[in-house]
């Protein structure tokens, strides 16, 4: 088991770096977007889609963190007011449905990286959609993990220190 937690805290840790590295590109991005169509007038066609992606790909990267430090879904009164045994019966609805929930953006995720690396993306032509796509099952399986973690060795600081 130990091993199954130093593996995800590696890969939550790795995508918690990497959704804060696309935070920095969407936003460095969108102030040269600004910056280029307002003073320079002579917008760039591939920043709009540069901040696009690093966006989704920020998201689908900062919810394992999210996951993992128990922080997703949350049902705060009925767990406070509740005791241990209906406490762990609300772990176990809420992290299988979101497994249920990361298992289907897994599997579609999967399914539309696959169709969509035919389609082009404007302004890189040289790239396809499935880059943008593949934030899907990346982020899926890396939160997959994070909730199977939480839901063995549970985190709830939010809850620890509210009053």
């Amino acid at each position: 088991m130990t091993l199954f937690f130093a593996i995800e805290r590696r890969t939550t840790d790795f995508a918690l770096w990497c959704a804060v590295a696309m935070l920095v590109v969407a936003s460095v991005v969108g102030l040269y977007q600004i910056l280029a169509r307002f003073v320079l007038l002579q917008p760039a066609e591939w920043s709009e889609v540069s901040v696009r992606f690093a966006l989704i790909w920020m998201v689908f990267l900062g919810c394992p963190v999210a996951f993992r430090q128990g922080a997703m879904v949350c049902v705060d009164l009925l767990y406070r007011k509740s005791g241990p045994r209906l406490r762990r019966a609300l772990d176990l609805v809420v992290a299988a449905s979101c497994l249920l929930l990361m298992g289907l953006i897994l599997w579609f995720g999967l399914d539309y990286t696959w169709r969509g690396r035919f389609q082009t993306i404007a302004g890189f032509e040289s790239l396809t959609m499935s880059y943008a796509y593949a934030a899907l099952p990346v982020g899926g399986a890396f939160s997959i993990l994070a909730i199977l973690a939480q839901w063995f060795e549970p985190r709830r600081h939010d809850l620890e220190t509210a009053q």
